[in-house]
């Protein structure tokens, strides 16, 4: 008898994900847990394994497909259904799967579960996230991945009357003066949900709405079938204040309508991947929920440059390489002991501040499908050379675009190093929920005075973006001087 293999569960709030290739072809024989298909999901490529085994008799997707989880993948003759797994196996059984719930239940309960989901925010990597991932970049940040798979109430309409004018003091509510449909933040908004209907919005989205004093029926969902996320509200504050102040004039913007640049000659569209598409979310985000200052410095690395020489072959017979980055993932992992508020995040909704004892670090990744974001755990408890080695592990798999969520999540700083392509200075944005973000350029001889004459040395240009309602620029300024000053003489590290 025909059996079917369909999407499983890849993770939380993984709701598809693009084919990049498909595995097998129909004759084909299948074991359980072969892979069968390789996805591309927000910020990472998961070869996804079959849980049915028997003669392919017809696969269902093709390379480019964009499937949902609970979509048919393939059909196998002689199939039998995989065993249920015991507590603790693989993550693509559901949860209700796991406890006996029958297939035909927990499909359904998946899928349900898929469709209220709300999207990850992470990159963070940038992705951040981009964005990770993230943004999201980290699926376990926030009350609203918490959330995810729960069906959500909706909430009691409440009838309108005339607004009495309001005390000193007091919320007002800003959707009253701007009726009707508005452009959010994000490109291609969908019309606001009609009325009497719920808004498809998480729960931390209405904690938001209803802080702001905006009733979410109005907003624009930019998500698949209108959902709501943090940036269409924003957007849709910013909106309806510029056109209190202009006049109502529509506000430019990112959500604001191209112009027909085919009048002044060819062009070619192409849709984002998802990496870009995450990046460019969780970016956006960074840069609208966090206020920016970047501080710049430089080290003299002209001692550290001949040790980093010496002792590179011993690093490349061990696996790694003895980078500027490596070193700097020790140092900067020195410089988090020394000042814990950059080991931290701004959870502006309970007005608290969460600082981390964990000290992981992420480090930015040129691929060619998007900038990836690994995170090496525990740096302060490593040597320099095993942190060489397991950077050097984590690039080649970003590149090869190998890397889990999970190899990308929980990180509270990050390094990024544009040195190897050239640059003086840049700034960085912060990879939200982090609050400080270190960018490195290349080092260049410089003269410098030594008190009696100039001599060249080798300067290391750093750029040291940070979350300012949480970092002064004094404590920055402190931060990035330590930094430098470690590159320079790395005792420091020892006190």
């Amino acid at each position: 008898m025909p059996t079917e293999f369909k999407l499983p569960e890849l993770g939380e709030n993984i709701t598809a994900g693009d084919v990049v290739r498909v595995l097998v072809a129909a004759g084909d024989t299948v074991a359980k847990d072969q892979p069968v298909v390789e996805l591309e999901t927000d910020k990472a490529t998961i070869e996804v394994p079959s849980s049915v085994a028997g003669t392919v008799k017809e696969v269902s997707v093709k390379q480019g497909d964009r499937i949902k989880v609970g979509q048919v993948v393939l059909t196998v003759d002689g199939g039998a259904a995989a065993e249920k797994p015991e507590k603790g196996d693989a993550p693509e059984k559901s949860e209700k799967a796991v406890r006996g719930e029958k297939p035909e239940e927990a499909r359904k309960t998946a899928q349900r579960a898929a469709e209220q989901a709300e999207p990850s925010g992470d990159v963070e990597g940038l992705d951040q996230q981009a964005g990770q991932p993230r943004p999201e970049y980290g699926a376990e940040r926030g009350a609203a991945q918490r959330g995810a798979g729960r069906a959500e109430q909706p909430e009691a309409q409440q009838p309108e009357s005339a607004p009495p004018k309001p005390k000193r003091g007091e919320v007002v509510d800003i959707s009253r003066g701007a009726r009707g449909p508005q452009p959010s933040a994000a490109a291609a908004p969908s019309e606001p949900a009609p009325a009497g209907a719920a808004a498809p919005a998480a729960p931390s989205v209405r904690r938001l709405a209803r802080e702001l004093g905006v009733d979410i029926a109005l907003v624009s969902g930019s998500g698949p079938g209108g959902r709501i996320s943090l940036d269409d509200v924003q957007g849709y504050v910013k909106h309806a204040l510029s056109g209190a102040a202009g006049g109502g004039a529509p506000a430019i913007g990112p959500g604001a309508p191209l112009p027909d640049f085919s009048k002044w000659g060819e062009v070619e569209r192409k849709p984002m991947s998802n990496i870009r598409r995450k990046t460019a979310e969780h970016l956006t985000h960074a840069w609208n929920a966090i206020p920016h200052v970047t501080q710049h410095d430089k080290a003299d690395i002209t001692e550290l440059e001949k040790l980093r020489k010496q002792y590179s072959p011993q690093a490349e017979q061990a696996g790694g390489k003895l980078t500027m980055t490596a070193i700097a993932l020790k140092v900067v992992a020195g410089a988090l002991r020394r000042f814990p508020q950059f080991n931290a995040s701004v959870d502006q909704p309970r007005q608290e501040i969460i600082y981390k004892r964990a000290v992981h670090i992420g480090v930015a990744v040129d691929t060619d499908r998007g900038l990836l974001v690994p995170v090496v755990r525990d740096v302060d408890r490593k040597g320099i050379m095993d942190l060489s080695v397991e950077l050097a592990r984590a690039s080649e798999k970003a590149r090869a675009g190998k890397l889990s969520l999970e190899e990308m999540q929980g990180g509270a700083f990050t390094i990024t190093n544009l040195g190897g392509i050239g640059g003086t200075s840049f700034t960085p944005i912060v990879n939200w929920p982090d609050v400080a973000i270190l960018g490195i350029s290349r080092a260049a001889h410089e003269p410098m005075y030594d008190g009696q004459q100039f001599q060249p040395r080798l300067m290391l240009p750093l750029s040291l973006s940070y979350d300012h309602r949480l970092i002064d620029g004094a404590d920055a300024a402190r931060f990035l001087r330590w930094v430098a000053e470690a590159f320079e003489q790395p005792f420091v590290l020892t006190l």
